[in-house]
């Protein structure tokens, strides 16, 4: 779970996982991040806290779970009162969320409770236009369906590397945002529909974000669970001549830290002559000055586990020339810390100091941030 506090004051959420372990008062163990989101968010005029945007990479258990305890889904005048639940005033879906449902593999609830509501916004979008939703009611959709399924939606299709500016129809110049992914591919090759179809369901997004009235003084690049086949086409696509779109300060490490995300060879065969491969690497390494990696997983060992894996720590270690400092693990930090890793971006961009003095956060008053949690810890 990823929450970013704008410049102009909103706010796009990433992902969540809010165990139960998280909700049970008698569980001294798993950090409250339903608690500590809530205390992060501002309240609208009748008191419900809200989210500017909430961006679902792709519909997993652990990327949606909690949704429909913390939450609300429906009209936002069926709120029910004092339920303290969070209005979702954006959605920010992929297409292919409708799809796997039916397709691809059983969706857990949270993900069809997402689903659902997606589909009430898209078809009030079509019954009034998008200017005819208001906060509560508005969704984004993510990329293109195939069949023509997203034809007649275009007033709210991002297409692939589209530029998104606006969070809940906020224009501010407080970021903007590209769209590497999900994409449709027309083409009769059947092996590469197949593994868009298996792997190509997360959103890509390559955020800039501005500080202090600064434009691009952070850009965070969120992958969801994309694997190493979508990450090696993003770059065949597009880094000879967009490399600066991979280009991050702060990155999460796609599917938790996982070996696939690095690699098609099979580490349990090939342990330590399992080979990286090449574009996606690159597509994955296109950092700025002092960027930093972050992976959302529980504690990383050396042991056959994936995600997350040592190896492809190691990897990334060395992305980031080496420095273990600018490598952060949530769960780690969060066990050493009984806090979320909290990145602050000022008008200089991300300090080394800021991020990676001896508490590796800072608190935020007023400026933007990017706050993340793992998912081992709600």
């Amino acid at each position: 779970m990823a929450l970013l506090t704008l410049d102009n004051g909103q706010n796009i959420l990433v992902d969540i996982n809010i165990r139960g372990a998280a909700d049970d008062p008698d569980d001294d163990e798993a950090y409250d991040v339903a608690k500590d989101l809530k205390d992060r968010l501002k309240k609208d005029d009748q008191g419900r806290p809200y989210v500017d945007v909430f961006v679902l990479s792709h519909p997993d258990q652990d990327h949606v779970t909690g949704l429909r305890n913390h939450f609300h889904l429906g009209a936002p005048s069926d709120y029910p009162k004092d339920s303290g639940k969070i209005i979702i005033r954006e959605m920010w879906s992929s297409p292919i969320v409708f799809r796997r449902a039916s397709k691809n593999h059983k969706l857990c609830d949270d993900a069809l409770a997402w689903a659902t509501e997606a589909r009430r916004r898209v078809k009030l979008y079509k019954d009034g236009g998008a200017f005819g939703t208001g906060p509560g009611d508005r969704i984004l959709v993510l990329g293109e369906d195939k069949d023509g399924k997203t034809d007649d939606i275009q007033g709210i299709l991002i297409k692939q590397d589209g530029m998104i500016y606006a969070a809940d129809r906020v224009i501010a110049g407080a970021f903007e945002a590209r769209l590497l992914a999900p994409g449709y591919v027309d083409s009769e090759d059947q092996e590469l529909i197949e593994t868009l179809e298996r792997n190509n369901s997360s959103v890509i997004l390559r955020f800039s974000i501005a500080a202090d009235g600064y434009s691009d003084k952070c850009r965070f690049l969120t992958g969801g669970d994309a694997d190493v086949s979508i990450w090696e086409l993003l770059w065949q696509k597009n880094g000879e001549n967009h490399p600066d779109w991979f280009s991050f300060d702060v990155m999460e490490t796609p599917h938790h830290c996982s070996w696939r995300t690095l690699s098609h060879d099979r580490w349990s065969i090939y342990g330590e002559d399992a080979e990286v491969s090449e574009d996606a690497r690159k597509a994955l390494s296109q950092t700025r000055e002092g960027a930093v990696i972050v992976a959302s997983c529980k504690p990383i060992k050396k042991d056959d586990d994936n995600p997350p894996h040592e190896r492809a720590k190691r990897e990334y270690v060395s992305i980031v020339d080496g420095d273990d400092d600018r490598f952060i693990c949530t769960s780690e930090y969060t066990n050493a810390n009984d806090r979320p890793l909290e990145l602050t971006i000022a008008s200089t961009g991300i300090s080394k100091k800021q991020m990676l003095g001896a508490a590796k956060a800072a608190a935020i008053a007023g400026v933007t941030t990017v706050t993340t949690t793992a998912r081992a810890h709600g």
